[in-house]
């Protein structure tokens, strides 16, 4: 089940971040999805609106899965996401929760804005 839902957020990145397509996207959400990100209303209408608005004010917006982790039902992704080539981007903790279909059913995130500098030279990922 871990690899099966790992695989879906996967996929859920690939084609509802990186293609911005929601249509594809909203086939890896189940019957209800609960949004914990304060931008984001709930529901496959939250998402729909969501993919619109970055698909409008970030087209190049990429994110890049650096670390994936999974266990049962929870799958937590370690993400570089970058809304406009060229910028440092964010550091990004996904938090996704899954039904018995492998399909996604809750969402949270914390956000990190990479620096242009740091008192390490450990980097983010």
């Amino acid at each position: 089940m871990s690899e099966r839902n790992k695989q879906a957020v996967l996929d859920f990145y690939e084609t509802g971040l990186n293609q911005k397509n929601f249509h594809a996207a909203a086939k890896l959400i189940g019957d209800t999805y609960t949004q914990h990100d304060p931008r984001i209303a709930d529901g496959i209408a939250g998402f729909e609106e969501f993919v619109a608005t970055i698909r409008e004010d970030f087209p190049d917006l990429r994110a890049e899965v650096k670390h994936l982790f999974a266990d049962g039902d929870y799958v937590i992704a370690h993400v570089h996401g970058v809304r406009v080539p060229g910028q440092a981007g964010t550091a990004i903790v996904d938090i996704f929760r899954l039904d018995g279909d492998g399909r996604i059913v809750e969402h949270w995130d914390v956000m990190q804005q990479i620096p242009d500098t740091a008192a390490n030279s450990n980097g983010m990922f």
